[in-house]
Formats: C-alpha cells, sequence, structure tokens
C-alpha cells in the first residue's frame, strides 16, 4: 500500500511540473506566428496577388485575402475572418505548414454590400495577428 501511495504522489508531482511546460510551449509556438504580409485582390496566381488594392467596385465579384504567415514551428491554422462594417460574413480557417507558409481565402461580394469591410487574421487560438482593410464603393 506505501509503495502504491509513493507511486501515484510521484505522478501527481509530474504531472504537475509538467502541464506548465506544455501550456508554455504550446502558447510559445502560437506567439511565434507572425503576418509577414496581408493583402486582398481580385485574383492569387501562383500563390500572388493579382490587382491589390484598398477599394474595389461593387460589381467585383469574388475577392481573395492573401496572406504569408512566417514563425510557425509546426503544423498550425490561421483564421481568415470578413466582416462588411461589424457583421461577420465569413470565416476560413487555412493550414499554416511551413515557418514562411503563403495562403488565401476568398469571398463573394454582393453588388449591395457598400462600404468599409475588413479581414482579421487570428491565430491558432484566436489570437488577433492583423487587420486588413478595404472598402466597396458604388
Amino acid at each position: 500500500m506505501k509503495n502504491l501511495t509513493y507511486f501515484i504522489f510521484s505522478i501527481l508531482i509530474l504531472l504537475i511540473l509538467c502541464i506548465p511546460l506544455t501550456v508554455n510551449a504550446m502558447s510559445h509556438q502560437a506567439g511565434d506566428l507572425q503576418v509577414a504580409k496581408a493583402t486582398v485582390c481580385l485574383d492569387v496566381v501562383n500563390l500572388d496577388c493579382v490587382e491589390a488594392r484598398a477599394s474595389f467596385p461593387s460589381n467585383v465579384g469574388k475577392l481573395h485575402c492573401l496572406t504569408r504567415i512566417n514563425g510557425a514551428q509546426d503544423v498550425s491554422q490561421v483564421t481568415h475572418v470578413w466582416y462588411f462594417g461589424h457583421t461577420e460574413r465569413a470565416r476560413v480557417t487555412l493550414d499554416v505548414r511551413s515557418a514562411n507558409w503563403r495562403t488565401y481565402s476568398s469571398k463573394i461580394i454582393q453588388s449591395h454590400e457598400i462600404g468599409d469591410w475588413h479581414i482579421d487574421v487570428l491565430g491558432p487560438e484566436g489570437q488577433f495577428l492583423e487587420i486588413v482593410q478595404f472598402e466597396i464603393v458604388p
């Protein structure tokens, strides 16, 4: 019985010591992600933006948000959250598979959605990394 108590106590101590290290390592990896560049454009070809702008006509159709992410230590994710004004219109989770990774999402813009838009780029734990602002004009 004494050996079992000692064993359980040892396991508990080990868990108490390891959990903060694991949490710290996970937050360190998430904290390493940085947005090197984020752009809104008409199209993405060979992982490059085509006609990047800050203003688009209301008949634009589809827009793309291309982001270059640096610093991933392991496979990770970012999320593009598209907003029209203060209303969330789309949420797209994208893989990040290396320390220098480009990825993109797209959104169809309705012709009546005239005004200010923005895209929040969020890290794997939902932390804010970047904002990309643009407008749709008549």
